[in-house]
């Protein structure tokens, strides 16, 4: 399906929407492996309409690896300043079944009441 982003008001309520998953999709980003902050970027961006910036991305992981859930290593780079990588811990993982359990429910009920009104 193609959003129609050349709606205005359509594109603020997907964008507040991807506001509100970004953490899940972070998290289900580093169950893929490490990574640095640009590598997840492109990991997102790879998947049509879950892109974030920078500015949302790195509050994220700041956040995650305050309550433990994220741990970060710093290592050199041969091509740069040294990169932070950033790996789930096992209350990450705990965190990210968590909400995926959530988003598994929250994800059924609106699928229900959608085809319930004749939505989709």
């Amino acid at each position: 399906m193609i959003i129609n982003t050349e709606n205005e008001e359509i594109r603020v309520w997907v964008t507040q929407i991807r506001k509100g998953i970004a953490e899940l999709c972070v998290l289900a980003c580093l169950r893929e492996g490490e990574a640095y902050g640009y590598e997840l970027l492109r990991r997102l961006k790879s998947h049509q309409f879950l892109s974030v910036t920078e500015g949302t991305l790195y509050p994220i992981l700041n956040r995650a690896a305050e309550s433990g859930w994220v741990a970060l290593e710093h290592r050199a780079s041969v091509t740069g300043p040294p990169r932070r990588y950033y790996s789930l811990t096992a209350a990450g993982f705990r965190r990210l079944n968590s909400m995926i359990a959530a988003w598994a429910d929250i994800g059924a009920s609106v699928e229900e009441l959608l085809n319930k009104s004749g939505g989709i």
